[in-house]
């Protein structure tokens, strides 16, 4: 089938920002959590120089009423962005608690089973820390509620969640604040596998997608 589907691109520009550029395509696609009928490109946003500070720095406007973020956990390869947001929220006053007065910025490693863990050397940046929740799209809410697990888990306390894109306002009493939602694409549809009505029509699928891109079936 090849990846012929990547010439149907379309985009969204911020209105705030012209670096932010939110890029996707149609078609019938398998995350890890289910099927949707849109794969997003982040690519750039998360790892091109410009558009990552440019995205970084429109999340961070969204916390600048936070009181204290010490730590910003990165899901899906958004370190760079985090990065980024960091060091606006920094210049804009917003304090951490930590010794050097500065973020951390770090991401979970995942066992054997799928879990979000962090290794003795790494807990004391969630241990005790207000932490803030990065991550590029929101769907399911699946990994979002593993990341919630896995800071209760290691004793920190979610402030909120950023995200590039969310299809919720809000994951549990946590409220997700994003830079794009289904007001910009809203006929944008996620269905578990067994429900999926483009594989009830006989749609084929294009592309298995997660955090770290897609793959074509060929």
């Amino acid at each position: 089938m090849g990846d012929s589907f990547m010439q149907d691109y379309k985009k969204i520009d911020y209105s705030k920002n012209e670096d932010v550029v939110l890029r996707y395509v149609p078609g019938h696609f398998v995350t890890p959590h289910s099927h949707v009928n849109y794969y997003m490109d982040l690519s750039d946003m998360k790892s091109r120089q410009r558009e990552a500070r440019a995205t970084g720095e429109e999340l961070a406007e969204m916390f600048l009423a936070s009181d204290v973020i010490d730590t910003i956990l990165c899901l899906n390869g958004m370190e760079i962005v985090g990065a980024y947001m960091a060091n606006k929220l920094t210049k804009a006053g917003i304090i951490s608690a930590n010794r050097h007065k500065t973020m951390y910025i770090t991401a979970p490693e995942y066992n054997t089973g799928g879990q979000m863990m962090f290794r003795e050397n790494n807990i004391h940046m969630v241990k005790g820390k207000k932490v803030l929740i990065l991550i590029d799209t929101a769907t399911t809410g699946e990994t979002l509620r593993s990341a919630l697990r896995t800071i209760e888990f290691y004793s920190g306390d979610v402030v909120g969640i950023a995200a590039i894109y969310s299809v919720s306002s809000q994951i549990g009493n946590t409220p997700i604040r994003s830079l794009y939602s289904n007001r910009d694409l809203p006929d944008y549809a996620s269905n578990a596998a067994e429900d999926c009505p483009m594989c009830k029509a006989g749609m084929p699928i294009d592309a298995i997608c997660n955090g770290f891109g897609y793959s074509t079936l060929k």
